[in-house]
């Protein structure tokens, strides 16, 4: 992956407090399913943690950035070693939807929709009222949809803490208050 980056990977803010972010990833539609639904493969992008398919059924997500590959980059100051939150399965249609509360925020919602061979994956995270929380929950799912795509190509993801930083005063520029 080069260090230039497409201007479509970047999020954008659908309503004030509402990210959107996408990616075209090769399929098919059940094997990225797997990459959001099954601990063992999300945990090599995003986070571990069991999921049952079903509305109502917990998740607890268990993030260890640093793991998601041999080079990280330099963890920033503050940032945790490892980070847990449970949530809730909110909303399930396999293998087109998959809808999660997540934290103080509004929850998130991943859309799955076949484009040919890929699949474009939507990330909605949803009421995110919080400058700061916003500009780190948009910097996250970039680097770790990066890391997602990288690894479904073959290919080598920027290191996550470093692409993370980088992301984060992009994201500040592009959201100006």
């Amino acid at each position: 992956m080069t260090a230039m980056l497409a201007q479509d990977d970047y999020g954008v803010l659908a309503e004030p407090a509402t990210l959107t972010i996408q990616r075209l990833l090769p399929g098919p539609i059940d094997r990225i399913w797997s990459y959001l639904t099954d601990s063992d493969l999300r945990r090599q992008w995003l986070a571990a943690g069991a999921m049952e398919e079903k509305v109502g059924a917990p998740v607890e997500f268990v993030w260890r950035n640093s793991e998601l590959m041999d080079d990280p980059g330099a963890r920033p100051e503050g940032a945790s070693e490892e980070n847990r939150m449970t949530c809730e399965v909110t909303e399930i249609d396999a293998p087109n939807r998959l809808g999660i509360s997540w934290g103080s925020t509004g929850g998130v919602t991943f859309t799955l929709e076949e484009k040919g061979d890929e699949v474009l994956l939507t990330v909605t995270h949803h009421r995110v009222e919080d400058r700061s929380t916003l500009l780190g929950v948009s910097a996250g799912w970039h680097a770790h949809l990066d890391v997602l795509a990288a690894k479904l190509r073959g290919g080598t993801p920027p290191p996550f803490w470093d692409q993370w930083t980088r992301l984060r005063g992009e994201y500040a520029e592009r959201f100006a208050a």
